[in-house]
């Protein structure tokens, strides 16, 4: 794998890390459930440290912007298969539009 695409992993570990902290925090109930609370926060920093790694090979905008991207799309998602959450049709649009700017950043 090369350099840049090292990097891009990272930058979707770290949406995914993402994804998981925002999932944790929702089963926290607003913190009150301090274990899933902790594990969020843990989650997110974990996170952070992976977007420390990619911006070794890609600029902070857009290693932020695959980091925002995944993290947006895949708690969409999860929401919907893990809690019930529904989006209304002009949400998923925005999730598609959130997906092709993440790749058209990536191709810049």
């Amino acid at each position: 794998m090369s350099a840049s695409g090292l990097s891009f992993a990272f930058a979707v570990m770290a949406g995914i890390l993402d994804v998981a902290a925002n999932l944790a925090s929702t089963k926290s109930n607003g913190f009150v459930k301090r274990g899933w609370g902790a594990l969020s926060i843990l989650l997110v920093l974990a996170a952070f440290a992976l977007l420390a790694e990619a911006v070794r090979g890609m600029e902070l905008a857009i290693a932020y912007a695959v980091l925002g991207g995944t993290g947006i799309f895949g708690t969409a998602i999860c929401g919907r298969l893990f809690f019930g959450e529904k989006l209304k049709p002009i949400g998923w649009a925005g999730l598609i539009l959130i997906f092709g700017a993440v790749l058209v950043l990536h191709t810049a």
